[in-house]
C-alpha cells in the first residue's frame, strides 16, 4: 500500500481520530506540474445566447467585490470594473468566480458587436428568467456598446447577448492574495485574485514551513475565499498548490505568505498560471 502511495502524483485523505485532527485534511504530492491548456480557438458557432442587466453606477463595478469576495479590487487594475455578476449556472455556488467570458449585443442600435471581456466577481441570485444571465457593471454593459453610444446602451436596461467562455489573461499581472480580516495563527483564509487560464480553482492547499511533505486541504469557504481552521498554531511561511477546476493544471507558489503576516493584508506573488 506504501508503494502505490509513493508512486502516485498526488493524494488526500483525512484522518478519523478522536482528537483534533480528525477536522485536519493531510494532501501529498510529488512533482505537481502544469497541465498543457485546454483548447480555447473560437468560431462563431462557440457564441451561445444569454440574458443581461446591469446593476450600480452607470460607469462603475457594481459592487465593491459581491459574492466573490474580491473587495474594492474589482474597480481596479486589473479589473478595471470590466466585471458581472453571475445567474447560478455562471456563479455556480462560488466555484464560478475568476471566470472569464467575452460577451457582445447586436440588437441594439447602440451595440457595437464588438467582444468585451468580463470576470464573474459577484452572483445574482435573482437572474432566473434565462438559463444564463450576466448582471453586468455599468462600465461592463456600456463597453458593449459603439463609440459614444454607453450611456444610450444602458438606457435599454437588458439585452438579449450572445457569449463565450474565454481563458483569463491579466497581462503579466502574478497571482495575489489578500488574507481574511479573521484570519489567526490558527486559522487562515484567503481570498485568491487574477489567475490566468481558467481563473477558477478547485483546490487550494497549504504548506507550512519546515514540512516539505505535508500539504494541508484548505475548504472553500465563500466565492473566492480558501480557508482551513487548523485548530494550533500554523507556522509561516505559507506555500499554496492551486488547482484549476476546468483544467486540472496544478501551480505550487513557494513561500506566498511570509513570516510574519497580517490579517486583511494582500500578498503579490512573482508567478501566474501562464507563466
Amino acid at each position: 500500500m506504501a508503494s502505490t502511495l509513493l508512486q502516485a502524483s498526488s493524494f488526500c485523505f483525512i484522518f478519523a481520530l478522536f482528537t483534533i485532527f480528525s477536522l485536519l485534511d493531510y494532501c501529498s504530492c510529488f512533482n505537481p506540474k502544469v497541465l498543457s491548456s485546454y483548447n480555447t480557438s473560437k468560431t462563431e458557432s462557440d457564441w451561445s445566447p444569454a440574458g443581461a442587466t446591469w446593476y450600480g453606477s452607470p460607469t462603475g463595478p457594481g459592487s465593491d467585490g459581491g459574492a466573490c469576495g474580491y473587495g474594492t479590487s474589482v474597480e481596479q487594475s486589473p479589473f478595471s470594473s470590466l466585471v458581472s455578476a453571475g445567474g447560478s449556472s455562471l456563479y455556480k455556488s462560488g466555484k464560478g468566480c475568476g471566470t472569464c467570458y467575452q460577451v457582445k449585443c447586436t440588437e441594439n442600435g447602440a451595440c457595437s458587436g464588438n467582444p468585451v471581456t468580463v470576470v464573474v466577481t459577484d452572483e445574482c441570485p435573482g437572474c432566473v428568467s434565462e438559463s444564463v444571465h450576466f448582471d453586468m457593471s455599468g462600465t461592463s454593459f456600456g463597453a458593449m456598446a459603439k463609440s459614444g453610444q454607453a450611456s444610450q446602451l444602458r438606457k435599454a436596461g437588458q439585452l438579449q447577448i450572445q457569449y463565450q467562455r474565454v481563458e483569463c489573461n491579466y497581462g503579466g499581472v502574478k497571482l495575489a492574495f489578500h488574507v481574511d480580516s479573521g484570519s489567526n495563527s490558527d486559522y487562515f483564509a484567503a481570498v485568491i485574485e487574477f489567475e490566468d487560464g481558467d481563473g477558477d480553482l478547485s483546490g487550494v492547499d497549504l504548506r507550512q514551513a519546515l514540512d516539505s511533505d505535508t500539504w494541508l486541504c484548505m475548504q472553500e469557504s465563500w466565492g473566492a475565499v480558501w480557508k482551513l481552521n487548523y485548530g494550533s498554531e500554523l507556522k509561516a511561511p505559507f506555500s499554496l498548490r492551486l488547482t484549476s477546476l476546468e483544467s486540472g493544471k496544478t501551480l505550487v507558489v513557494n513561500n506566498a505568505i511570509p513570516a510574519g503576516w497580517k490579517a486583511g493584508t494582500t500578498y503579490r506573488s512573482v508567478v501566474n498560471y501562464e507563466d
